[in-house]
């Protein structure tokens, strides 16, 4: 018997919910907020909301001392080849992991995770000469790599997981009607779990979108991406807090509409066999 939600249960839970969501946005929506400020309002005490002289002259500033399109392409590039090249690599192997049973699946998979634990400065200065070797350092080419191989656990992690709530026996009932390994993988698995990769796509994306460690390490001017964009305005002078703003508005803009119009998919897939 399902348990009945009261009146007052249910406004609770809402308040709740938008005051987690507005602690967690009141950051994004500061640095908007900021990002149309004079420089002087930006630093002004007390702090000014919304009551100051709204200003385009920080946008029109960056994109006079910046090539902005050049590092939204540089991401755009980076997060999706990485995410894309990931999904290739990983279906197979969450797929090995779901459907072929083994009593070590799940130590491999905690292996794969505990690399996430490695800091990655420790590993930084090897992978700085592989990069210097092989001619793709500050390449859009090595960072992909790089930050596929970043995020392949988690991206495992998740098909894994989804893969797991598909019924073996379908996959049996097709090779029974003969279908080879790569049919079974792409014309029965993969479309059975489109909610769970597509979550694990966006969710990819973002966590290389965000990436700033290896872009600024690995990049100089040619691939550098959104966050080295936005660290350029980081100088020896001081910070300008109306004009850093304004960068990373443009940096975070373009994946803020991209999770507004894919949170649906998003929960759908984060919420898939959460249910029976």
């Amino acid at each position: 018997m399902a348990r009945s939600v009261t009146q007052q249960r249910k406004a609770f839970n809402t308040a709740a919910a938008w005051a987690v969501g507005l602690l967690i946005f009141f950051p994004i929506l500061w640095t908007i907020l900021t990002s149309f400020k004079t420089e002087a309002q930006a630093i002004n005490d007390p702090p000014l909301f919304f009551f100051f002289d709204w200003t385009l002259e920080n946008y029109a500033v960056v994109q006079e001392r910046s090539n902005y399109m050049l590092f939204l392409w540089n991401s755009i590039a980076i997060a999706g080849g990485s995410t894309l090249l990931g999904i290739i690599v990983a279906i197979p192997a969450a797929w090995s992991m779901a459907f072929v049973p083994s009593a070590k699946t799940k130590d491999i998979l905690l292996w794969m995770l505990s690399t996430k634990m490695l800091p990655a400065v420790g590993v930084l200065y090897p992978i700085y000469l592989i990069f210097i070797r092989l001619g793709i350092l500050d390449t859009r080419t090595g960072l992909i790599v790089v930050l596929m191989l970043c995020n392949l656990p988690i991206i495992v992690w998740m098909l894994y997981t989804y893969f797991k709530e598909i019924p073996g026996e379908i996959l049996e009932a097709a090779r029974m009607d003969g279908a080879t390994l790569k049919e079974e993988i792409l014309y029965v698995l993969t479309p059975m779990a489109v909610p769970g990769i597509a979550s694990t796509l966006l969710l990819n994306v973002i966590l290389a979108w965000n990436e700033a460690f290896w872009t600024l390490n690995l990049t100089a001017a040619k691939a550098a991406p959104l966050t080295a964009f936005i660290a350029s305005y980081s100088s020896p002078e001081g910070l300008f807090y109306a004009k850093l703003s304004a960068a990373s508005t443009m940096a975070i803009a373009p994946i803020l509409i991209l999770g507004w119009f894919s949170q649906k998919q998003l929960v759908r897939g984060l919420t898939f066999g959460a249910v029976k």
